[in-house]
């Protein structure tokens, strides 16, 4: 019995209408449950087209599947279909294209009719990923002494030193680890990785920046809260 919940329900001479049927209908439900997933206590880090979009992914990678299922083209259609991650017109978060990666995933088996497989896939998959939702794993705490800061100057302000004194003022550490230029290139913006010698300092330190910087634009914000995650 439990042999027969995973093994395939396409048929090797072809896809009957009911293995059809079966399959889309499976993938479709599954991926409501990768969408439940992704949305459970979250508000708004998702838009409701990404949603939809886990949604009836499943089905339409099994589908793929399904079609060439059998011939040289199902290697490449999956390489097609999982190519369609990288042309997305807005760059997605690393949370976005793991939800692409595991709704695909789920769509592959249920297009090669392994439904059982599927689901218990979904299943762990989404326990795994409802447990961190609910750990402080990978958090930054609202107080941590490690900022990033990005400071716009003027393009004729020597930023190797304007700045050097406030850093050995406030903080432990100070590195700059980018310039940009903006403006047509009359200003850079400047970005740092710091840590702060007590928490609460952040706006004495903003407030002695502005004074170098000609009250031009100043960010600062949790070092690694929502930077350099987009891909």
């Amino acid at each position: 019995m439990l042999e027969e919940l995973f093994t395939s329900v396409i048929a090797t001479e072809g896809i009957a209408v009911s293995g059809f049927l079966t399959c889309l209908a499976g993938s479709l439900v599954l991926g409501a449950i990768l969408a439940f997933v992704f949305t459970y206590r979250s508000k708004t880090d998702y838009t409701k087209s990404f949603v939809g979009t886990l949604l009836i992914l499943p089905a339409v990678v099994a589908i793929v599947i399904m079609m060439v299922s059998g011939s040289i083209g199902t290697g490449i259609a999956v390489a097609g279909t999982f190519s369609l991650v990288r042309f997305r017109s807005i760059p997605g978060t690393a949370r976005e294209i793991s939800a692409i990666f595991l709704a695909m995933a789920v769509g592959l088996a249920c297009g090669m009719g392994y439904l059982g497989f599927a689901a218990v896939f979904t299943v762990v998959m989404g326990i795994v990923t409802l447990v961190y939702n609910l750990t402080t794993l990978g958090e930054h705490s609202s107080d941590s002494l490690d900022k990033l800061v990005r400071i716009t100057v003027p393009e004729d302000l020597e930023y190797g030193t304007a700045f050097a004194d406030l850093f050995d003022r406030y903080t432990t550490e100070a590195r700059l680890v980018g310039v940009k230029t903006t403006n047509l290139g009359s200003l850079n913006r400047l970005s740092y990785n710091i840590r702060l010698k007590e928490a609460g300092t952040e706006k004495a330190l903003i407030d002695d920046l502005r004074v170098r910087n000609g009250n031009l634009e100043i960010n600062m914000m949790v070092r690694g809260a929502g930077e350099g995650e987009t891909l």
